[in-house]
């Protein structure tokens, strides 16, 4: 797939990896961003000012704004699920309602999304790309949640992968480990920057990749897969 041709829709937009992927998508030259905000009034000057952007508010846990969004998308020819939320919490302590929370942006979020959509991409034979994660593939102490709804999405994209394939729609899954965003905040590790991601994604975009490993902290969950639960996690320990 040629980036530059395409007609891109980012949820999540206006920080972090979102806003890393608008800068990115400026840079390759794509014909049109639809860059969706949960709040416009956090949207930086470069987004609301450049002609190629489109702000459209977006809550992806809400079914009418989902729906608003894709009649407002008609043209759009890749959807970038990126919008996320992640909470720290004991599986057994924490809220609950919290815990929901995440499965319904991070999960429920993403269906609902690429359902909206799939008409669309499916005539312009395009792709979804879901911003995912290592966490998918281990189960961190006080994340448990967290990491279980990337499971959970992680599983969802193989599924759409192979319902939307009939059509030429490419479904890719990115993964990676902390990035340096408000995410992380409270991680004291090494870390990778939102702009890595972004470029990761798009050359794997560009090269028609279902799958892309970001750094080392993903290759390493991936290959951990079939040894014992949470073999990763030892191995970062060892």
């Amino acid at each position: 797939m040629k980036v530059s041709d395409q007609i891109v829709f980012v949820t999540g937009a206006n920080r972090g990896i979102g806003r890393a992927f608008i800068s990115e998508l400026l840079v390759r030259n794509v014909k049109k961003i639809y860059a969706g905000v949960r709040d416009a009034q956090s949207v930086d000057r470069q987004l609301s000012q450049d002609p190629r952007i489109e702000i459209v508010r977006l809550d992806v846990t809400d079914s009418d704004e989902v729906a608003r969004a894709a009649r407002i998308a008609t043209d759009a020819s890749v959807l970038v699920n990126n919008a996320g939320i992640v909470a720290f919490d004991s599986l057994l302590d924490g809220s609950l309602a919290t815990m929901r929370q995440q499965f319904d942006t991070n999960v429920f979020g993403v269906l609902e999304m690429t359902r909206a959509f799939a008409p669309t991409l499916r005539s312009q034979q395009g792709a979804v790309v879901n911003v995912l994660s290592a966490a998918a593939w281990f189960s961190a102490p006080n994340n448990g949640a967290y990491c279980a709804s990337k499971a959970a999405a992680w599983s969802i994209t193989n599924a759409l992968r192979m319902e939307l394939a009939p059509a030429g729609v490419l479904v890719q899954g990115v993964h990676f480990g902390a990035v340096d965003t408000d995410f992380s905040s409270g991680y004291n590790g090494p870390k990778i920057s939102s702009d890595e991601v972004a470029r990761a994604t798009l050359d794997g975009l560009e090269h028609d990749e279902i799958e892309v490993l970001v750094d080392s902290d993903a290759r390493m969950a991936k290959e951990a897969l079939p040894g014992p639960p949470n073999a990763f996690l030892e191995q970062m320990r060892s």
